[in-house]
């Protein structure tokens, strides 16, 4: 019974959730960014363990996923009627670079979004909610870069 459920599992494309199907030529990968120690670096460095890419150390025959810049901004959606911010769009932005050797980068933009209610009398509560969707936000990021690894063309 459990055979058959896995057969047919597997033969319908269902995979599970944050596994994509990388390209070979991506199987063993150099990552870089300007803070190794960065969530985000984190994030994307365990996401390419799950998907089973090797990371090694720089070379002209390995391929480079470059996180070159991530940052958040936050623009005004709404106003209390005494002028105060009651919420906020959060837009969380990564840019990163895949270089193929022997080819020109390929450049990729993943941007999130999420609204955010303030509400200045629960500051405190509010600050860990910040905290709490930044770090979705980022994890959203991080699979996102993984699927757009999956699409790259090896041309």
């Amino acid at each position: 019974m459990i055979a058959l459920v896995l057969m047919t599992s597997a033969g319908c494309g269902f995979s599970l959730q944050g596994t994509y199907s990388i390209p070979q030529s991506l199987e063993t990968l150099h990552l870089t960014s300007q803070d190794q120690y960065s969530e985000l670096t984190r994030l994307v460095r365990e996401r390419l363990r799950l998907n089973s890419v090797t990371l090694t150390a720089h070379d002209q025959q390995t391929p480079t996923l470059r996180l070159v810049r991530d940052s958040l901004e936050r623009s005004t959606l709404s106003l209390y009627p005494t002028g105060n911010v009651a919420e906020y769009e959060l837009i969380y932005q990564v840019q990163f670079t895949v270089t193929l050797p022997g080819k020109e980068p390929q450049e990729f933009e993943v941007d999130i979004r999420r609204d955010y209610l303030d509400d200045p009398r629960t500051a405190l509560a509010k600050s860990r909610e910040m905290e709490l969707l930044l770090k979705e936000m980022r994890i959203q990021a991080a699979d996102q870069i993984i699927q757009n690894l999956s699409a790259i063309k090896e041309d």
